[in-house]
């Protein structure tokens, strides 16, 4: 949430670096939602710069201020974005301003940025808090958090139990005025697989506080600026190191090629670092002098960024999804967003319930990231809109392992799974049959029942728009097929629920079988109890399952013919 961070972001939102869509609001709606959005991130400002707590991730505040930023492109193109309220009780003045670092989005900004400059550095970005160090006669006499770029607080008695910091120094840097980063020292951290742990967070906070020096000792220095220092870059980080602040000249790499500085950007995010790092910064050892420096003006250095773990996603629509057994899932419809190598436009919520608690409602922001193997997954509700228009979820009571295996509005999604279940390798094995050919056969045909696609010729087939001749008969002979598989992956294709293991110990071959079955003799089998007894008993004996049986029957399906 830091100022440097915020200011870049602001300016590469307002030049194009990301293109959101505008929220279809009406103006009074706009007017209440923006205006809603300023007051919290100004609430945040306030407790970041004045009383030094972070009370969200670096990452929420930096996407909502982008995102407060867009919609005011979108609904209120003529009034100024709104900055950070860079409010701080801190009123001593920095000697040479604080200018930031613009963010570059990609490999080709990069490439653009270098252009034909020369004597081209690259170094960690640290994630901490800026500060500038002012040493006058060999000792050091000021200490200054950053503040607004131009004013910040008086840290000096703090720089006293940073042992990091010498207090005294010697030979170029005794009277000289150097910029850097308060950092949380950390063994081996890796940023890939770590993340950020709010260590920019725990620096300001302790810097705010009644820190103890026990823990003011375990903040480091990162020394990135050294204004109207030696003209040569190499001899700032000699000097830097010569004087106790040996991170500089460690972690300085010179390059001259985009490929050199992104296998380095490559390297550092997933090798053991001593600090927390948000990307890398490249510097050139040409600068102007410090009477030159302004917030937000710096031309000779420039940050590339990892690529963020999380992002914001605008929830378009909510729909719900329904399994073979009626479970319902809920699914969020996302403005179309870039995450890794992945683009992703809907994430599934879980339960009816959990999305109930969650409380998503269409025009909310979530942050989101991949979980395992590369699937999306919501992180947190970060920004609810005020209003709150839900759609209302299919009733529950009216979804059950027995509902849907006959055709009905109500049944589409529910009928559709179960269709593509019953054609999976471990029930009937319809191979290549799958979800889109069910849904092409269903909409022409009018499958009635679960098990009407047995009636299907190759010319009913072949009539569906979008299946040629040769594949109806493809499709016709896995059916074929399908007559020929054992009475009890029938039963699993019916939805018949039963654990496995209780299904390979089962002796029964016919349907009548399991009729006769009461609640004692399902219990004999493994994994069976007086609730899932009672629910076989229900199921076998259920009307519609009843119809289904004898329409297999008439089908000559193994199991099912009278003898």
């Amino acid at each position: 949430m830091a100022w440097l961070k915020a200011l870049l972001l602001i300016i590469f939102f307002s030049s194009g670096g990301v293109r959101a869509s505008c929220p279809d609001w009406s103006p009074g709606q706009t007017s209440q939602e923006i205006n809603k959005l300023k007051t919290q991130l100004t609430q945040w400002d306030i407790a970041y710069y004045r009383d030094g707590t972070s009370t969200t991730s670096d990452a929420v505040y930096d996407q909502l201020r982008a995102r407060l930023n867009g919609w005011q492109r979108c609904h209120q193109p003529d009034a100024a974005q709104a900055p950070p309220e860079l409010t701080t009780y801190g009123k001593a003045r920095h000697p040479v301003a604080h200018t930031g670092v613009k963010k570059l989005s990609d490999s080709a900004a990069v490439a653009k940025w270098i252009g034909n400059k020369a004597d081209l550095w690259v170094q960690p970005k640290v994630d901490g808090v800026a500060i500038t160090l002012v040493y006058q006669h060999g000792k050091l006499t000021r200490m200054l958090s950053r503040g607004d770029g131009l004013k910040g607080e008086d840290w000096t008695a703090k720089a006293e139990k940073i042992s990091a910091i010498p207090l005294n120094v010697t030979g170029p840097l005794a009277n000289s005025i150097l910029q850097g980063e308060l950092f949380w020292k950390r063994d081996g951290h890796m940023q890939k697989s770590m993340g950020g742990l709010n260590a920019r967070g725990k620096v300001a906070g302790a810097m705010m506080r009644n820190a103890t020096p026990g823990f003011l000792n375990q903040f480091g220095v990162f020394i990135w600026a050294w204004p109207d220092g030696p003209a040569s870059f190499g001899m700032k980080l000699d000097a830097l190191a010569e004087a106790g602040f040996t991170l500089a000249k460690t972690w300085s790499k010179p390059v001259s090629t985009l490929d050199e500085i992104s296998d380095l950007r490559k390297r550092w995010f997933s090798s053991p670092l001593p600090f927390v790092t948000d990307g890398i910064v490249i510097h050139q050892g040409n600068e102007p002098g410090g009477k030159f420096w302004q917030p937000g003006q710096s031309t000779w250095l420039a940050a590339w960024k990892y690529p963020p773990a999380q992002q914001l996603a605008d929830v378009k629509g909510i729909s719900f999804a329904v399994g073979r057994t009626g479970k319902i899932s809920v699914v969020l419809d996302l403005e179309p967003l870039q995450l890794d190598d992945k683009q992703i436009k809907r994430v599934n919520v879980g339960s009816v319930k959990r999305w109930q608690a969650l409380d998503i409602a269409p025009g909310d922001q979530v942050m989101i990231s991949l979980a395992g193997q590369g699937i999306p997954r919501i992180d947190e509700v970060v920004w609810r809109v005020t209003q709150r228009d839900k759609p209302e979820p299919p009733d529950p009571l009216r979804l059950t392992p027995m509902s849907c295996l006959y055709s009905a509005s109500a049944c589409r999604e529910q009928f559709l799974s179960r269709l593509v279940w019953l054609s999976t390798p471990a029930v009937l094995n319809i191979s290549g049959v799958k979800a889109g050919t069910w849904q092409q056969l269903h909409l022409a045909v009018g499958l009635e029942h679960l098990f009407s696609w047995l009636q299907l010729s190759v010319g009913d087939i072949s009539r569906v728009s979008g299946i040629s001749s040769a594949r109806a008969a493809q499709i016709w002979h896995q059916f074929s097929l399908a007559r020929q598989q054992p009475f009890r992956r029938w039963l699993l294709a019916f939805g018949l629920p039963i654990p496995k293991a209780a299904l390979n110990m089962m002796t029964d071959s016919h349907w009548r079988e399991l009729l006769a079955r009461d609640e004692v003799s399902w219990q004999l089998l493994p994994g069976i109890g007086a609730t899932r007894a009672k629910k076989l008993v229900e199921f076998v004996n259920y009307p519609t399952v009843s119809s289904l049986a004898a329409y297999l029957a008439r089908q000559g399906i193994k199991g099912f013919v009278d003898q």
